[in-house]
């Protein structure tokens, strides 16, 4: 039975119905649950008349005042903002969109203006962004100023303070991705003019190392996460062919879910990535990699618009969300191996590490591993400890 009935009051909201209804089903929602959405889409509209409101006039603090309403009414399902996400997307997509809140606070102010300087300007992933834009806030929240952030003020002083009480207690990798966010924002706050000082200059390098060499797994680990995934199902399918391409060219999870149709050239057997930054390198594309997507890709993938490579099986059906996605994918596979959790950068260093034992060149490991310079690269030669005892000179013996 359907949701819209002859009875309900027919506002040029729920005139979408009948389109949002398609648009469910062509996400892979089943009835029951596009009727679900479709009970929440007449509820706000019967919300939005009783509040004497528009929805083009709906900000983020009406939508929390209506979960709460609909939670007080004892709702069992769809109680939070979260639940809106499909109806606003499928509205969104015909230009139907609630007006943009335009922030007035400083601080929200000046949090929107550094989020395009890193998208368009510096062009961060997004997942480089949100912790850019984590420790800004951090930053920001530390200066004083109600109706105007006062920047004039700040010295290196500032700097060093923040620094210290920020990186205490993390780890020396942690420590230096705060340096380089904070080095970001500093030079983003010359270039507005918000301060003629070059600040960045005051934030020192990271002292130390991780003493750790490089550590990837064995032969014997890759076998078993790749075997560990059930052939047969449809999830296995799919996992089995994104373990391949972090195992055999060591991608990053946000380059496997950046994936996309276009970039399989099946005629000359090569697939190209997307890099950090924005470059795209092309490699060759080898024969089990290949057989495992093309059987993802003609048995598994189901049909939607998207371009992208690798799906949620479940509603609604799009591309991955987030390279905690393919963490996941990883962290299943490895307890299902029975081995200890291998994160996608131990991956890279594992592939790095067999292309090194192989006699592979550095300057071809950076290639495939998307290097943007020889320094990072060379970091694995010093897992190859054979290879450096036979350049290493004898030490000198003592004599009496």
């Amino acid at each position: 039975m359907s949701v819209i009935g002859s009875s309900d009051p027919m506002g040029s909201f729920l005139d979408y119905a009948p389109g949002f209804r398609r648009y469910l089903s062509g996400l892979g929602y089943s009835v029951w649950a596009s009727e679900k959405h479709l009970y929440l889409m007449v509820h706000l509209n019967r919300w939005l008349e009783m509040e004497g409101i528009s929805f083009c006039d709906l900000t983020t603090s009406r939508i929390e005042e209506f979960f709460y309403a609909r939670r007080l009414e004892g709702r069992s399902n769809l109680r939070s903002p979260r639940s809106l996400e499909p109806l606003m997307t499928y509205l969104g997509e015909l230009g139907v969109t609630p007006k943009p809140e335009i922030p007035t606070e400083p601080r929200d102010v000046f949090i929107v203006n550094y989020r395009g300087y890193l998208t368009s300007e510096r062009g961060l992933t997004e997942g480089t962004a949100r912790f850019y834009l984590y420790v800004a806030r951090l930053f920001v929240m530390d200066r004083p100023g109600v109706t105007q952030i006062e920047w004039a003020s700040l010295r290196a002083h500032d700097v060093t303070e923040f620094t210290t009480r920020t990186c205490r207690g993390r780890s020396i990798s942690s420590t230096r991705q705060v340096i380089s966010a904070l080095r970001c924002l500093l030079r983003f706050l010359r270039l507005e003019g918000v301060t003629d000082l070059d600040l960045d200059q005051a934030v020192l390098s990271v002292a130390g190392r991780s003493p750790s060499l490089p550590r990837g797994i064995n032969s014997a680990e890759v076998t078993a996460l790749l075997d560990s995934c059930d052939r047969v199902s449809s999830i296995g399918r799919r996992d089995y062919a994104i373990l391949l391409l972090l195992c055999r060219f060591g991608l990053r999870g946000g380059e496997v879910i950046g994936l996309k149709l276009d970039d399989i050239d099946w005629k000359s057997a090569e697939i190209i990535v997307t890099r950090k930054g924005g470059s795209r390198d092309r490699l060759p594309l080898p024969a089990d990699v290949g057989a495992a997507l093309a059987d993802y890709l003609q048995c598994v993938r189901p049909q939607v618009a998207s371009r992208c490579v690798f799906l949620r099986l479940a509603a609604p059906i799009r591309g991955l969300g987030n390279t905690g996605t393919i963490r996941s994918v990883l962290d299943r596979a490895c307890s299902r191996a029975g081995i200890a959790y291998a994160s996608p950068h131990r991956l890279r260093h594992t592939v790095a590490t067999e292309m090194l034992h192989a006699g592979v060149s550095l300057s071809d490991i950076g290639q495939v591993l998307g290097h943007r310079g020889t320094a990072v690269t060379a970091n694995y030669a010093r897992v190859d400890i054979d290879r450096l005892r036979a350049v290493a000179r004898s030490w000198p013996e003592v004599v009496a």
